[in-house]
């Protein structure tokens, strides 16, 4: 089954409004085509400013993170249906610097990935492995104890997105060979299949860590990779722009 791609671009703590608005006019001119679908995740006082900017553009919007409630007493803290009001489309929940510096459990991944889709709206759900883990052949089992607690309570749901992150390869330069990310993303289906049977091929299942042109396309040709989670890369206009070409070709590839 070809499953069409999704590129996202997590900025993270980077761009002020001022520099992320040029930036993303230059975006609004990307197109990835029925091959695949562009997202774009700017910090939290960004989103809106860049919505407009992309409007009506090929690209569609993203947040970075969310609250699991609705409203409340949460100093600082925002929620879905706030990011849902300014165009987003995709959430991002579980990202590994998340979990490692700010302590979210999966359990909290969780709570997010139900509010996310009680919204109407589809989490990118990042899990991932860190080095020590990885050496002592502990990968696998991360992963699926990773996959299983951020699902826990969700029934078969196509608007999931499922990011793979060795936490070794994030902002490290080190990227998992073609084969160990296949390996990774074809365990992941695998595990989806007994959860959601059939449903598992619909869906898409982005590598992230340490994407860049050079190395996009082989990793998205493999057999389970559906698409890219780009960090540092996505912050340079010819450099993402090179992986969504790179996207097309791989799904050129698998058709």
């Amino acid at each position: 089954m070809v499953r069409r791609y999704l590129v996202a671009a997590n900025w993270k703590m980077n761009m002020t409004v001022s520099q992320a608005l040029p930036f993303a006019a230059q975006l609004a001119t990307l197109t990835g085509g029925e091959a695949a679908e562009i997202a774009v995740a700017p910090p939290f006082v960004a989103l809106s400013a860049v919505g407009q900017a992309l409007h009506s553009s090929g690209v569609v919007l993203a947040a970075q993170n969310c609250h699991a409630a609705s409203a409340g007493a949460y100093t600082g803290e925002v929620s879905v249906p706030m990011l849902a009001d300014v165009g987003c489309r995709y959430i991002i929940v579980g990202h590994s610097e998340r979990r490692q510096l700010l302590g979210e459990t999966d359990s909290l991944v969780n709570e997010k990935a139900k509010a996310v889709l009680a919204a109407g709206l589809s989490p990118i759900l990042c899990i991932g492995e860190t080095l020590e883990e990885r050496e002592q052949g502990k990968t696998l089992e991360i992963i699926s104890w990773q996959l299983q607690a951020g699902l826990a309570g969700i029934p078969n749901e196509v608007r999931v997105v499922i990011a793979y992150e060795p936490i070794w390869a994030i902002g490290t330069g080190k990227t998992a060979t073609a084969a160990q990310a296949q390996e990774v993303h074809a365990h992941i289906r695998g595990q989806l299949r007994k959860q959601w049977k059939e449903g598992a091929e619909r869906v898409r299942i982005l590598y992230g860590g340490s994407v860049k042109a050079d190395n996009a396309e082989e990793l998205m040709s493999q057999a389970d990779i559906d698409g890219a989670l780009v960090g540092g890369a996505s912050l340079q206009f010819e450099a993402f722009a090179a992986i969504i070409e790179a996207a097309k070709k791989a799904a050129g590839r698998k058709k």
